[in-house]
């Protein structure tokens, strides 16, 4: 690990947080004791804490509950489509526009992939897909966690009958089949009219492309919220592990790859010199706080 912190000035204000592969262990549910005491010990010093991940906000809260932290603690999710707080208050929404999302489903049929729409509503019909049989063969523990909220609707196209645009659309596959879809759709007449963010997870072979609204990142949502602050670059840290964070970590001054990151983000945060944290498993997240609050230039 790189050594941590740097000189850093002027302070921390805001520290952004990734779930998965960050503050979750690689296996369970539950969020460590440790790194459970430093985000309340972070905020209890005065930094804003933000959560920043990729699944929605009915998927995320129920881990972040045992933290303890505060209601008006921010939640960006579903990669940046939509801004909350943890006590449900919305602050910023975005929609995948009804006629791309339909066209959508016809296009990624060809790539054989399963693809699945998330509607910004409560309850059963917040994930819609066309075979739960053929997603459960690819991610079954996703699959099973979220079946509440889950509906199938044949063909995925009827999903927009009633005119209620998604926040977010989803295809998985294995890396080499993520990589072609993304690929496809980068060079395509879609491209300004998505925004296409990866999370691989090789081991698995595994790969989850997340088909936004355009211009929605877990970046371009947390400058949005430090912009609103009046929190400059220089002033918030972003802590990730895979490729969906990048821009978060590019748009903060302080960027911290944990140390089980993608082996492409690893490369790009190498090259770039930014801080390695030790690893989700060892607390990273944890340490990482911990250190902060020991310097004391740092704490506001």
């Amino acid at each position: 690990m790189a050594d941590f912190p740097h000189q850093v000035a002027p302070p921390i204000k805001l520290i952004a947080i990734d779930i998965d592969g960050t503050l979750l262990p690689s296996s369970g549910t539950a969020i460590s004791e440790r790194n459970r005491q430093a985000l309340r010990h972070a905020e209890s010093a005065g930094l804003e804490i933000v959560i920043a991940t990729g699944r929605r906000q009915a998927y995320a809260t129920p881990l972040l509950a045992p933290l303890g932290l505060k209601p008006e603690t921010v939640l960006i999710t579903s990669n940046g489509s939509v801004t909350r707080t943890l006590s449900g208050e919305r602050l910023e929404h975005a929609w995948l526009p009804i006629e791309t999302a339909r066209d959508l489903c016809g296009v990624l049929r060809q790539f054989g992939g399963t693809t699945v729409f998330t509607f910004d509503r409560n309850g059963k019909g917040e994930l819609v897909l066309e075979s739960l049989v053929q997603l459960h063969s690819r991610i079954a523990a996703w699959v099973e966690a979220n079946l509440p909220w889950i509906e199938e609707v044949r063909p995925l196209e009827d999903a927009f009958a009633t005119g209620e645009a998604p926040v977010q659309g989803m295809v998985c596959g294995t890396v080499e089949e993520m990589n072609k879809v993304q690929q496809w759709l980068a060079s395509s007449a879609y491209a300004k009219r998505i925004e296409l963010h990866q999370t691989q997870y090789p081991a698995r072979n595994l790969s989850i492309l997340d088909i936004l609204p355009p211009g929605c990142s877990k970046g371009v949502a947390l400058k949005k919220l430090a912009d609103s602050r009046g929190i400059k670059r220089e002033e918030i840290m972003a802590i990730g592990d895979n490729l969906n964070d990048l821009e978060m970590l590019e748009c903060s001054g302080n960027p911290v790859l944990m140390a089980n990151a993608s082996p492409s983000l690893l490369a790009i945060g190498k090259e770039r010199g930014w801080d390695i944290a030790p690893a989700n498993d060892d607390d990273g997240v944890a340490v990482i706080l911990e250190r902060i609050l020991c310097h004391t230039s740092v704490v506001k």
